[in-house]
């Protein structure tokens, strides 16, 4: 059973339950769509209260909503044993966060496909219950906030944390005469950012498991019907390694995709959204794969997920959880400029991240700026395009 307090008053401490956080109404820019309301952050130690076993998480479950603010105070533990009755628990928990036209248009686009959804009700296995995970992010010393800048829910801005630190252009070639400085400028500071990007896998919302079964054109559709786009692949690396960094350096445009592949694997940092050393132990990776599982087969193969968010250390500094473990995640991979999706195109498929099982079975690096293969690589919006039982997406917006 999910219980739910519909508080009407903007700004209004939520005393009744003795949270101390303080939600507040931000406008969103003209061009990014409701809803407008945006969580403020909280205090470390003002993040959660309890009452009995439920609730309140003003990083994770505090949604925007036309008529007040939604605070979940506990959630649906169930798992229908249906793909239907499962994606209607899905919408439902998905209501408050997103106005009831993007979310019809959502409908629509998982109605058109015989697979998507967070797996199949059969195999699946989930390792850990939504309630533990809301339990676990009450009890983290912090949780990483939200930031109104962004006009979605659940989303934070993404640019150049960091001095550029680099020898070499993607291509492997010389930097200009003037060094870094002779390279393309990058928003420094929140306030510049031009992107935003989700903090969980889609739906985006903490303590709910990942879509997973989406083709890369449907991810690109969902992510559209919802105000957004699918990242590129440097925004999705920037995210995670804490900085954004120039298309000089993140794309050898005009070369083979497999020879931008291997200068990015040579001359990237390895580092990991969580710190410099790799520990699978800190995100959701501790999960298995169904003993039938072998070829990926829908019947066969569960999509083992955990609840996005469950592993508060697995953040990146922007506020980014899960680019390791869970879900691996659909990107865009421009081999041209005109491909990029900030510029309002389409490139190849990327897949980013690990999975549930990386903890026993580590089957390729998942450092933030580790570039796959192209595996079964086609145009993002092709109708055949990539999908599997543990493959999920996430999506950024453009800040105007």
């Amino acid at each position: 059973m999910r219980r739910a307090y519909w508080i009407l008053g903007l700004g209004l401490g939520v005393t009744a339950l003795g949270a101390a956080y303080v939600v507040r109404r931000q406008a969103p820019p003209a061009t990014i769509p409701e809803p407008t309301l945006q969580v403020s952050a909280p205090a470390p130690s003002e993040s959660a209260s309890t009452q009995g076993n439920s609730i309140v998480d003003a990083g994770a479950d505090v949604a925007a909503s036309k008529v007040g603010i939604y605070v979940e105070t506990e959630v649906d533990d169930s798992l229908p044993e249906t793909l239907a009755a499962q994606r209607e628990q899905l919408f439902k928990r998905m209501a408050p966060y997103y106005p009831p036209d993007q979310l019809e248009t959502v409908k629509r686009i998982f109605a058109e496909s015989e697979l998507i959804g967070q797996g199949n009700p059969k195999p699946t296995q989930h390792p850990m219950k939504r309630s533990e995970c809301m339990d676990i992010r009450r009890k983290a010393s912090h949780l990483a906030p939200a930031d109104p800048r962004c006009g979605h829910p659940n989303m934070v801005p993404v640019y150049a944390r960091e001095a550029l630190e680099v020898k070499n252009l993607a291509d492997g070639g010389a930097l200009p005469e003037a060094g870094v400085a002779g390279l393309s400028s990058v928003p420094s500071s929140a306030d510049a950012a031009t992107v935003c990007i989700d903090q969980y896998e889609f739906p985006n919302i903490a303590c709910e498991y990942p879509v997973v079964y989406a083709r890369a054109s449907e991810a690109d559709k969902i992510c559209k019907a919802v105000g957004k786009r699918l990242c590129d692949a440097h925004e999705w690396e920037g995210a995670c390694a804490g900085s954004l960094r120039p298309l000089e350096v993140e794309y050898a445009f005009g070369d083979r995709r497999m020879l931008m592949q291997w200068f990015n694997n040579k001359y990237s940092e390895k580092v990991w959204a969580y710190g410099s050393e790799k520990n699978h132990k800190k995100c959701a990776t501790g999960s298995f794969k169904n003993k039938k599982c072998g070829s990926g087969s829908w019947s066969e193969c569960g999509s083992n997920t955990y609840p996005t968010g469950a592993f508060p250390e697995c953040v990146s500094a922007f506020g980014v959880y899960d680019q390791h473990g869970n879900a691996a995640e659909h990107m865009n991979m421009p081999l041209a400029p005109e491909e990029l999706a900030s510029r309002g195109g389409l490139g190849e498929t990327e897949m980013k991240g690990s999975w549930f099982i990386f903890e026993n079975f580590e089957a390729h690096p998942d450092d933030c700026r580790y570039r796959a293969p192209a595996w079964h690589a086609t145009k993002v919006d092709a109708a055949d395009s990539h999908r599997n039982f543990h493959l999920g997406f996430r999506c950024c917006s453009d800040v105007k």
